[in-house]
């Protein structure tokens, strides 16, 4: 026994499990593509977290150690960088144990301690089955990947040792939970990060304890499969190998093994039985060079017919996650029985081979820290002649896109967005200048322009493809050339969001339209407040606002006139705020805009008695040019003005003595009399501002603003308005009903019942 194998024998007080490696063995995992690593942080790592888990055991029996030992291991086989396999070794000693991050810090330095932070912080998320918790969570594990990838990517490592021994739980409902998890998260997360061989595993595992009668079935059909067709498969590969021999071509002919849930998700997605998939062969083809790869193409489609459906060249258009190969499939040669055979092949490189094993981790350079905000980590990556590196590729890309979702406000729905995308096959696009844009399957033109850049989607009137314009939502295919179509004044519309397909376009649409909104509510909120503080003679300045924001509870002068514009904030409650005990407190003298009108109403008509006291009637609220009645109150002789189709005179039928013949004086000019009208409008970023700018058209003035009711669709409001006589207020009226946006608009009375 060697110096080392001792060495490692005298650490291990108990016995270990089968598949238990030691340190030295470790250690040459690592050193066999990182020959010049740190030999002596790896080991001291490995002993620190045996002794640190010291007796714990895991729910097999095994020593918990076992556990970080496996998982580190796991990630020596995509060839990850020595800080990773350290922090992988030591991922679980700060939550698990009495270790803290200062003692990881002080011993294994500082970039190894912000990885055991990040790890154990995605640890202590446990997903649970409510959705909430589980958006909110996976939000967390989407802000720490985007932060460092090598933190998603141990977390991958430990999600797949966890379920490789998920059997040892003895609880049902636990175990069928966190399959359901990797299924929808972790695995789709590995595939789109192209570590497909992480993907694969996790995705058998989750689909045998999820539906093991489904996965029992597929795995005994396929073990009769493969039994029934080894010799097809030999002869097969046999003539493919001779066929390329021929060109010259060196290659590497190997089977590729279908797998349990791949065969169960074609079945369900394409409606067909096994039978139906059960006669394909499938090869991978690895080659040397890029043109060896259109080679082997080339002499595959001469002798075999091609089944063009089925063929995809992802070498001269990668995947978003940079995956390339050439795929196809074949009708290949007579079998005995008569009939032929489908053949699928994979054609690649053996460097995109090994991208597709190790996916972003083939991108990582051990001895730099990749900073996100660049793209340091393909600027740094060694030059190859066999796999395309396109100029915008990001690895992490993926992570930043989910973070995106992530900063909208509504967690559930980024949640759902986000499987949703993970989950979706692609389809690749151009852009006039050959760019490839890769996005979800049923993407649209809208989709494509949030993909180029958010203010290409923002600024979005139309598109052409393939030379023609097309609606925005029509379905992408393949190929296609893309044409965004611009206008500086445009902005999304409400509809865009259900015409979106991909996660970052609704999340970049929803975050425009509540922007637009919001300056929206300012703008009007603004209007609303100047003009009560002009009615009221009172001072509307920065200074003054401001004084009242403590009170308020509120950060900012936008934030006082967004709420005044919703209808979250009176008016009145702003101008008491500021000046305590003005005269203009009531809704009704606010709303006005010029309160001492009111009450001397006698300046307005004549037909009665100098130095009467009077008002206008708010229930029908008329303004001058309308043929008014006055009807005195027979206990305090006030005289209220009406029109003469007032409906409230009909419901209190007032004695005939109470009746004054009234008539609006002339040279009213400085006169805005109170109207309020009701509108319906659809609910889209701009209607309330260009409703606010018709009302400014026609010089009158915005007194005060409520929402009856808001739908997804269309809300309902009512608009307070001061105007200068009948002839003003229709021709505001039918302007606003010529709005595109506008449903209905009728006038109202003042007490406008809001309970409609």
């Amino acid at each position: 026994m060697s110096s080392r194998e001792k060495q490692s024998e005298k650490i291990s007080l108990n016995p270990m499990p089968v598949g238990f490696i030691r340190q030295y063995e470790l250690a040459d995992k690592v050193r066999a593509y990182a020959p010049d690593f740190d030999e002596d942080s790896l080991n001291r790592a490995y002993v620190y977290s045996m002794q640190a888990h010291g007796h714990q055991k895991r729910k097999s029996g095994d020593p918990y150690f076992t556990h970080p030992l496996a998982v580190a291991a796991i990630l020596t086989e995509l060839k990850v960088d020595p800080a990773t396999v350290i922090t992988a070794l030591l991922h679980d000693t700060v939550e698990d144990t009495d270790t803290t991050l200062d003692d990881i810090k002080r011993l294994f330095g500082e970039e190894v301690a912000s990885l055991v932070d990040g790890v154990t912080k995605l640890s202590k998320i446990e997903l649970k089955s409510e959705e909430t918790k589980q958006a909110e969570n996976f939000g967390k594990l989407v802000m720490a990947m985007a932060k460092d990838m090598r933190v998603l990517l141990v977390k991958l490592a430990d999600r797949l040792h966890n379920m490789r021994t998920l059997h040892h739980f003895n609880r049902p409902d636990k175990q069928r939970r966190i399959a359901l998890e990797t299924l929808e998260i972790y695995a789709p997360l590995a595939g789109r990060l192209a570590i497909h061989r992480f993907r694969d595993e996790l995705e058998d595992l989750a689909f045998r304890e999820i539906n093991p009668e489904a996965y029992n079935t597929i795995s005994t059909r396929l073990g009769e499969l493969q039994t029934n067709t080894v010799k097809g498969v030999v002869e097969l590969s046999q003539i493919l190998r001779k066929r390329l021999e021929s060109a010259n071509i060196k290659a590497e002919i190997m089977s590729r093994e279908k797998r349990p849930y791949s065969i169960w998700r074609k079945m369900e997605i394409k409606n067909i039985s096994f039978e139906d998939l059960a006669d394909i062969y499938a090869f991978r083809v690895v080659v040397d060079t890029i043109e060896d790869c259109y080679k082997v193409l080339g002499v595959i489609h001469t002798f075999w017919r091609v089944i063009p459906e089925e063929f995809d060249d992802y070498i001269s258009m990668p995947k978003s996650n940079n995956y390339q190969s050439i795929h196809t499939a074949v009708v290949g040669p007579p079998t005995a029985s008569g009939g032929r055979q489908r053949i699928e092949l994979q054609i690649r490189t053996h460097t995109m081979h090994d991208h597709a094993e190790r996916g972003a981790a083939a991108h990582w350079a051990y001895k730099q820290q990749v900073k996100i905000n660049e793209h340091d980590a393909v600027r740094n990556m060694p030059a190859t002649t066999d796999l395309i590196m396109p100029a915008d590729y990001d690895p992490y890309n993926t992570p930043r896109n989910l973070q995106l979702m992530f900063q909208s406000e509504d967690p559930d729905e980024a949640l759902k967005y986000a499987k949703w995308e993970l989950f979706q096959d692609q389809v690749f696009c151009f852009t006039p200048n050959g760019r490839v844009i890769s996005l979800p399957k049923g993407a649209t033109p809208i989709d494509f322009a949030y993909a180029v850049h958010t203010d290409i989607g923002d600024s979005c009137v139309g598109a052409i493809v393939n030379g023609r314009q097309k609606p925005l939502q029509l379905a992408l295919k393949n190929g296609d050339v893309v044409k965004i179509l611009r206008s500086d004044d445009s902005r999304p519309l409400v509809g865009w969001e259900n015409m979106a397909i991909s996660g970052r376009a609704r999340t970049a649409i929803r975050r425009r339209l509540k922007d637009l909104k919001y300056e929206e509510q300012v703008k009007i909120g603004r209007n609303v407040a100047e003009n009560a503080f002009s009615g009221a003679k009172l001072d509307f300045s920065p200074k003054a606002i401001k004084s009242a924001l403590g009170k308020l509870k509120m950060k900012s002068s936008k934030e006082v006139f967004a709420k005044i514009g919703r209808g979250d904030l009176e008016v009145s409650e702003l101008i008491e705020t500021i000046y305590p005990g003005a005269p203009v407190i009531s809704n009704h003298e606010v709303r006005a805009a010029n309160a001492g009108e009111l009450v001397k109403a006698r300046r307005l008509v004549s037909g009665v008695t100098p130095g009467f006291e009077g008002a206008i009637a708010e229930c029908c609220m008329p303004v001058p040019g309308e043929r008014i009645v006055g009807i005195k109150d027979q206990d305090t002789n006030e005289i209220f003005i009406h029109t003469i189709f007032c409906k409230s005179l009909a419901v209190i039928d007032p004695p005939q003595d109470s009746w004054v013949d009234l008539k609006w004086r002339d040279n009213l000019m400085d006169y805005r009399a109170p109207s309020c009208l009701a509108i319906t409008v659809h609910n889209e970023v701009g209607g309330l501002s260009e409703i606010a700018a018709v009302i400014a058209r026609y010089n009158i003035s915005i007194t005060n603003i409520r929402f009856i009711s808001r739908t997804p669709d269309f809300f309902d409001l009512v608009i307070e308005v001061g105007v200068e006589d009948i002839r003003n207020l229709s021709q505001l009226i039918t302007a606003l009903r010529a709005i595109k946006t506008t449903i209905s608009v009728e006038r109202v009375e003042a007490n406008y019942d809001e309970s409609r």
